[in-house]
């Protein structure tokens, strides 16, 4: 491990935004499962997700723009991590927190009704076949969701890449989920009426793929609960 990554996890283990649970285990009794709002934010403002949050960009950018909410992003790379609750810190944001787990794992983490809407801006698309399942928006993680979203809650995702657009369209479908918005280019739409953040808060890689021309995509959609 390089001296800067050592030193990363050194400090990451002294920030007060950053949760670091032993997720190689299962976690039976998390301190603040169920107990977000009061035990750690200290209010009752609704919870959002980012899942697969890397630096952080839309914890960061969504905290800023609505100050009345509580931003958790949830990733496993403890120096990605680093990045955004460093900014997190140096810009005073007290609605932001990190928690380094794995995704497969987070109804250990949350509460049922405990989440009231999550973000996926640009996952891995998991594009091997047998890794389909790791799709963040296959059926597997879909149900995972189900367990701690408030009922009718908005779950957004953000991509370059069509084949996970169209995949996840289709799990949609399947499924008698309800699609509230979509666009098939973020940067060039003008007829969708898209929220300005969608637009606003871009990822270090969706900066760089829109510099090189690539089509966003995003998907705002709800679940069925039958």
């Amino acid at each position: 491990m390089g001296k800067n990554k050592l030193r990363k996890f050194t400090e990451i283990h002294t920030f007060p935004n950053v949760i670091q649970p032993d997720y190689r285990s299962d976690i039976k009794d998390f301190e603040y499962k169920g107990k977000w709002g009061c035990c750690f934010f200290e209010n009752d403002n609704p919870i959002v997700l980012e899942i697969g949050c890397g630096k952080g960009e839309y914890t960061i950018g969504l905290a800023k723009e609505y100050p009345g909410k509580n931003f958790i992003g949830i990733d496993i790379k403890g120096d990605r991590i680093w990045h955004g609750a460093k900014n997190s810190i140096e810009l005073g944001l007290k609605n932001t927190a990190f928690l380094r787990i794995q995704a497969e794992k987070i109804e250990q983490y949350f509460n049922e009704n405990e989440v009231s809407e999550i973000w996926i801006p640009f996952p891995d698309p998991q594009p091997n076949k047998p890794r389909v399942k790791k799709r963040l928006t296959s059926p597997n993680f879909i149900e995972r969701y189900k367990k701690i979203l408030k009922p009718n809650s908005h779950i957004h995702l953000k991509t370059d890449n069509n084949t996970l657009f169209d995949y996840t369209l289709n799990v949609i479908k399947e499924h008698n989920h309800n699609i509230h918005k979509r666009s098939d280019n973020v940067h060039g739409d003008t007829e969708n009426n898209l929220d300005p953040v969608v637009e606003k808060i871009q990822t270090y890689y969706e900066q760089m793929f829109t510099e090189e021309g690539a089509i966003i995509y995003y998907l705002k959609f709800s679940l069925n609960n039958s």
